[in-house]
């Protein structure tokens, strides 16, 4: 669609008058945000959204409908006008206002809809099935509040509300005639249709209402404009007037607060029963919903011969959150449709797809039965016979080997098993990097995968290279697309192309340059949001992913430790100058990932503010760590830490968005690190540390002892003791817990789980060898481009495409 530059400037103004009866002189920056943001949507995206819609009902088209807990989309209004490729446009006009586009964007908060790379991932998925144009929706909850808002304070993480919704979002649009009716609670009720077949009904169940917000979704240089529908929550009669007038006040609204606190916050804290049902209950909110909205649009298509269903319709489950949905989908062919057990069957087992994203056992969702069959006592039922008929076949397959019936039984120890649920289920099940799925397939879920060898496949993950390069990183765009042209923001392996110029010096100094100029960038934006003071003549080495002790920011921050009690006992010690960035949020109910938090900032502090370190050394924990920020740190970065656990980590996507701005991996070999060395070559990335193989040997013989590297090393063995000698802390108790957990062992686990001591020495002989290549920034830069022209295999486009051909089945739907 061609840009009107009067029609967009005639829409700003006429926002500006309806909503808030001002001129642009009288505006304030948020006033212009919504403006400008409402304007876009009126000129450039909503008649291409409505186009989009319209071409989809016109002609029978299959599609993927893409359920997920969580979207972390960021900002939108930078995106949507890249896409639409009408940002330098809408900046002429803005300017021309003398309105700045920049500072515009700044007002925009980032969507409170996801916090890790979970999300992340969702969110590049959607960008890239518009971009490839490719038929796609995306279901999940439209969260009030996002997860929460770090602050540190006294070093200690401490959460707020994160009301991103403290305005109106201009990108949504409700839709009230879509919402449907989610049942909690209640009994079961047998009967007979009249026809003799069993039904049965729920009566006396809390009732929900389930109300749409839609997103757009913008392809990039066409005009697909897909949706993100996201769920809210309300009661249909919530407020009791006779109670109020009784003065009952808290009462009277009861029934409202219990339903609106379904889509109130992402991720609470589930450490107790409560949490735990409230978790579920976000979950079946907005799986029952998603459903109830797709059969009722197929039914409006094309009647109720759901023999069609799986023609039209993949749903890919983004990891075991909304699982439920499989027998909620019995439920509705069964109950309200009156199918039969075997034909609901055969359309549920066709339609259902499942991504794994662990292999940790704590993150594959068991619910227990007692939570499980009170908030859902029919979908209890059906996951029952689903599991009864498994183990017939099981009992088949497998005869006499009880301990496997009982291993891969869907019910088992009290608890649902939701991984096992969708595998039983689904007609696909993939991990997300070939090291993530070689240890499902032959560790993890061995059993599985000898059960149902056909269905499962490896789909490495991917980032979108138009928020994390184009957007993110205009500098290095123009640098690109001046040396190879135009193309690849939608075909990455294009940046192939750069590897001539490897070794001409113009070029290196130019991306040198740029690169410069990005730390400049974040190390202004951090001394006035807070306070820090960064040197960006030294190296960026950059941490940022959610805080968990399998991640490993414990052996970063020792390492940091290691080279402070160098620096102070002896003073001649030379190293290059060193910002080591963290960001992470760690769960609310995390006890010992936010005590790391405590400890990072702890030391932070203590060198920071050391004259001894002269420049040589500087540790800053960003707040808050969030899309928008990220946005800043990738194109800023040298040095991007992947230090997980070899074997824990799924994939990553950082390690993407690290590679494709110029940073150079310094690893383990667990997840898509492996496939990244694979494709910068070894001598462009620092691996260090144990290899699944070697953890899984010594895991098999208990054969772990940390204490051994303690007696060899006295350097390691002297960080561990500061953590409860004084140096950080008088009390000597706050890190105390830290410390047990790597020396000997709490709450039942063996000493130091992750390994941390073991790759201690491996891991400083990686970073002696980064300083080392940094001194010659010449053969650095070279490094860095190669990262950069090597990175096109970790596009979503390549995932989605990897997805569309042997998962999902689509067809390209060009929208003219």
């Amino acid at each position: 669609m061609e840009f009107n530059a009067e029609k967009f400037r005639k829409s700003l103004t006429e926002r500006l008058s309806r909503q808030y009866g001002k001129d642009i002189t009288q505006a304030n920056m948020h006033d212009l945000f919504d403006a400008v943001a409402a304007s876009v949507m009126d000129t450039a995206v909503m008649p291409n959204w409505m186009k989009t819609r319209r071409a989809y009902d016109a002609k029978p088209t299959r599609q993927v409908y893409y359920l997920s807990a969580e979207f972390l989309m960021g900002r939108a209004l930078s995106n949507n006008l890249i896409n639409a490729q009408i940002k330098d446009e809408v900046k002429k006009v803005l300017n021309d206002m003398d309105i700045n586009l920049d500072i515009v964007e700044d007002e925009e908060p980032d969507a409170g809809l996801g916090n890790g790379g979970l999300g992340r991932l969702a969110a590049c998925f959607l960008d890239s099935l518009a971009t490839l144009q490719y038929p796609g929706m995306g279901y999940g909850i439209r969260y009030e509040y996002g997860m929460f808002e770090q602050h540190i304070e006294d070093g200690y993480q401490v959460e707020y509300p994160d009301n991103w919704l403290r305005h109106r979002d201009p990108w949504e649009i409700k839709r009230s005639d879509l919402a449907v009716t989610v049942r909690f609670g209640g009994r079961i009720v047998y009967g007979k249709t009249p026809d003799g077949h069993d039904r049965f009904y729920i009566q006396d169940a809390e009732e929900v209402t389930a109300t749409p917000y839609d997103m757009p979704i913008v392809g990039f240089g066409n005009n697909t404009v897909n949706t993100l529908r996201l769920w809210q929550a309300s009661s249909p009669d919530g407020f009791d007037l006779q109670l109020f007038n009784d003065m009952q006040y808290n009462r009277a609204v009861e029934r409202q607060n219990s339903a609106e606190n379904i889509s109130r916050v992402l991720y609470p804290n589930d450490n107790g029963p409560s949490g735990k049902a409230l978790r579920l209950k976000q979950q079946y909110f907005f799986t029952s919903a998603s459903l109830q909205d797709m059969i009722h649009h197929f039914v409006m298509l094309y009647g109720t011969d759901f023999g069609k269903f799986a023609q039209y319709h993949v749903i890919q489950l983004n990891d075991t959150h909304p699982v439920v949905a499989i027998p909620e989908m019995m439920r509705i062919l069964m109950d309200e449709y009156g199918l039969g057990w075997e034909e609901s069957w055969s359309i549920v087992s066709k339609t259902f797809a499942y991504t794994n994203h662990t292999i940790l056992a704590e993150a594959l969702e068991k619910w227990p039965i007692d939570i499980f069959q009170g908030l859902l006592p029919r979908i209890y039922q059906i996951v029952e016979e689903i599991n009864r008929r498994f183990l017939i076949e099981l009992r088949d397959k497998y005869p006499g080997d009880y301990e496997k019936h009982n291993h891969m039984s869907i019910i088992h120890n009290g608890k649902i098993h939701m991984a096992n649920l969708a595998i039983h289920a689904g007609f696909s099940v993939n991990g997300v990097a070939e090291l993530h799925t070689k240890i499902l397939k032959e560790q993890e879920l061995k059993d599985w995968a000898d059960l149902y060898p056909a269905k499962f496949n490896n789909k490495t993950n991917g980032v979108t290279q138009r928020r994390w390069l184009l957007n993110s990183n205009p500098e290095l765009a123009g640098f690109i697309t001046k040396r190879i042209g135009e193309g690849w923001e939608t075909d990455l392996e294009k940046l192939k192309g750069l590897e001539k110029f490897v070794d001409d010096d113009a070029s290196l100094e130019e991306l040198a340059a740029i690169k410069l100029r990005n730390k400049q960038k974040l190390a202004e934006y951090l001394k006035h949001n807070q306070n820090e003071f960064l040197d960006p003549e030294s190296i960026f080495d950059v941490q940022v992913k959610r805080l968990h002790e399998y991640k490993r920011q414990l052996l970063n921050i020792f390492h940091v430790m290691y080279l402070y009690n160098r620096i102070v006992s002896d003073p001649s010690y030379n190293l290059p100058p060193r910002t080591f960035i963290f960001g992470a949020k760690a769960a609310s109910g995390y006890r010992r990932a936010k005590t790391i938090i405590k400890l990072i900032n702890t030391v932070a502090e203590r060198i920071n503010n050391d004259r001894r370190v002269g420049g040589r050394l500087r540790v800053v924990f960003i707040e808050n760590y969030r899309v928008s920020v990220a946005e800043k740190i990738f194109p800023a970065s040298d040095v991007s830490e992947q230090i997980s656990t070899a074997g824990k980590e799924a994939s990553g996507t950082s390690n993407m968005k690290f590679m494709m701005n110029g940073a150079l991996t310094l690893g383990t070999l667990d997840g898509a690190n492996i496939e990244i060395a694979q494709e910068a070559g070894d001598d462009n990335v620092f691996i260090f540390g144990l290899t699944s193989d070697e953890i899984s040997k010594i895991e098999a013989e208990h054969s772990y002892n940390p204490q051994k590297y303690l007696d060899c090393n006295p350097e390691l063995a002297k960080v561990v003791e500061q953590l409860v000698d004084g140096t950080y802390d008088p009390t000597r108790q706050i890190f105390k817990e830290i410390h047990d957990s790597l020396v000997y062992g709490i709450e039942g686990q063996r000493p130091d789980v992750y390994y941390v001591l073991a790759d201690f020495e491996s891991y400083v002989q990686a970073q002696e060898k980064v300083a080392e290549a940094y001194m010659n920034k010449k053969e650095w830069t070279k490094k860095a481009l190669l990262n950069i022209a090597r990175s096109g295999k970790f596009s979503s486009d390549r995932t989605i495409e990897d997805y569309v051909r042997d998962i999902w089945k689509l067809d390209k739907n060009v929208i003219e």
